[in-house]
C-alpha cells in the first residue's frame, strides 16, 4: 500500500546542559572539597549527587572530601547493596552514594539504585550527577543521568587511568547484562571532567596496566610519536615517570576527542576505537565478567587483530612482531589461548561471543585491522580467518 502523504521531524542532537564536555586537569592531590564548593557558589541552587564505589572511598586522598558527608574513608564497607549519606556544612542539601566495587555491580539495578537516590532528594534534571571513580562507575553514573526524567547534567571525576584516557571521555554510558558486557546503554557525555593525573600514582599495577592498555591502543591507531616514545622509554611507563604519564593522558584524551567530536554515535571513525575490543568482549564474556580486567582483554586483544591482519597480507610480520613484543613486556597475554582458559573449546566460545557483539551488523564479525602503525580499515571477517587467531 502507498503511503497517502510523508513528513519528515528533523532534530538536532541534543544532550541535557551540555553542547560540550570540557576536560580540566589539575596537578597535585585531589582538592574535591575546594573545587565543588567554588562550583557550588557560581550555582547555589543546583545540587548534587556524587557516586562513588568502596575502593575509591578507600583513598586517603579522599578523606577531607568524603568527611563533608561523614564518611569515614577507612572504615567503608558494604555488604553488596549502596549506602547513601547526606551532605553537611557547606554540602548541605548534597549527598553521596557508595556502591560496591568491580565489575560484578555493573548492572541495571545499580543504575536504579542511583536512580532512587536521586528521585528521593527530589532532584530535578538541572541537578547534577557526578561520577567518582574508574569506568564502571563512570559509566554507570552517566547511564542513570540520561534515563532520569530523560536526562539530568552530568561530570565526573576519574581517579583511574582506564578512565582518564577512555572510559570517561566521549559519552558512552550503560551496564552489563546478564553475561554480555556494556549491552545496555546511551549515548550521553558529560558536561565536564575534572582529571587528577596524580591518581595514577597510587593504583594497583593491574589497575595501571590495565588503563594503559588503551593508552597503547591510541598511539597505535593515531599518534606515531606516541608509539616510538612508548617503544623506546618502556621503563619510564613502568616507573610511572609522572611527566610521561601526563603526557601520555594528554594525548590519549586529545586522539579521542578528535574522533568523538566527528562521529558520536558511532557510525563511522569512530568505530576504529573499537581495535582489540571484539576479541576483548568475548573474553570478558566467555572468562566471567570481572573475572580479567578490560585493559588485559584489550592488550590481548590488539594482540588477536594484529594476527588477523597479518595473515590477511595487510601489515607485515615485523610490525605484527614489534607490538606483540611490546605486549608481553607491558604484561598482558600475546599467545593466540589466554592464560584464563584450560579447557579444549576456548576458541569456539569466544568466536560464538564475538558474533553477538553489538557493533556487527552482518553474519561476519567486523573488526578494526591494521596496515601498519596509524594505518587502519574496517573489515567483515570469516570465521575461520578469526579461529586461525584464537
Amino acid at each position: 500500500m502507498q503511503a497517502f502523504s510523508n513528513f519528515t521531524i528533523k532534530y538536532k542532537p541534543q544532550f541535557i546542559a551540555t553542547h560540550k564536555s570540557r576536560i580540566c586537569f589539575f596537578e597535585g592531590s585531589p582538592a574535591l572539597t575546594e573545587i565543588f564548593l567554588g562550583e557550588k557558589k557560581s550555582e547555589p541552587n543546583t545540587r548534587r549527587l556524587f557516586v562513588t564505589d568502596t575502593n575509591v572511598a578507600r583513598l586517603e586522598s579522599l578523606s577531607d572530601f568524603l568527611k563533608n558527608f561523614g564518611v569515614d574513608s577507612g572504615a567503608v564497607s558494604l555488604d553488596g547493596n549502596a549506602a547513601c549519606f547526606s551532605g553537611q556544612g557547606e554540602f548541605n542539601g548534597d549527598s553521596l552514594i557508595v556502591i560496591p566495587a568491580g565489575e560484578a555491580f555493573k548492572t541495571i539495578e545499580t543504575v536504579l539504585g542511583i536512580v532512587r537516590a536521586a528521585l528521593d532528594m527530589a532532584f530535578s534534571r538541572k541537578d547534577i550527577f557526578i561520577g567518582i571513580g574508574g569506568g564502571v562507575v563512570t559509566d554507570l553514573t552517566a547511564f542513570a543521568a540520561a534515563i532520569y526524567k530523560r536526562g539530568a547534567r552530568c561530570e565526573f571525576v576519574p581517579t583511574t587511568l582506564l578512565a582518564m584516557v577512555d572510559a570517561a571521555l566521549g559519552g558512552k554510558s550503560g551496564c552489563d547484562f546478564e553475561d554480555y558486557k556494556n549491552m545496555v546503554g546511551a549515548f550521553f557525555p558529560a558536561e565536564r571532567l575534572f582529571v587528577f593525573p596524580q591518581f595514577v600514582q597510587s593504583l594497583p599495577d593491574d589497575e595501571y596496566r590495565s588503563g594503559f592498555a588503551e593508552a597503547f591502543k591510541h598511539a597505535l591507531l593515531f599518534d606515531k610519536k606516541l608509539f616510538r616514545e612508548i617503544s623506546a622509554q618502556k621503563e619510564k611507563v613502568s616507573l610511572r615517570e609522572k611527566d610521561f604519564v601526563f603526557e601520555m593522558i594528554s594525548k590519549s584524551v586529545e586522539a579521542k576527542a578528535r574522533i568523538v567530536q566527528k562521529d558520536m554515535s558511532e557510525r563511522g571513525p569512530r568505530m576504529l576505537l573499537n581495535f582489540g575490543h571484539t576479541f576483548a568482549h568475548a573474553l570478558e564474556t566467555c572468562a566471567g565478567l570481572g573475572k580479567i580486567s578490560h585493559g588485559d582483554a584489550v592488550g590481548w586483544g590488539i594482540g588477536r587483530a594484529l594476527c588477523v591482519s597479518r595473515n590477511l597480507g595487510l601489515c607485515s610480520e615485523e610490525y605484527t612482531n614489534q607490538v606483540l613484543d611490546l605486549i608481553e613486556f607491558f604484561g598482558w597475554e600475546k599467545n593466540a589461548k589466554h592464560k584464563v582458559f584450560s579447557d579444549e573449546n576456548s576458541a569456539e566460545r569466544l568466536l560464538e561471543a564475538m558474533r553477538r557483539d553489538k557493533k556487527n551488523s552482518s553474519k561476519k564479525i567486523r573488526l578494526i585491522l591494521q596496515r601498519g602503525l596509524c594505518k587502519n580499515l574496517i573489515e567483515e571477517i570469516r570465521d575461520e580467518e578469526i579461529l586461525k587467531c584464537l
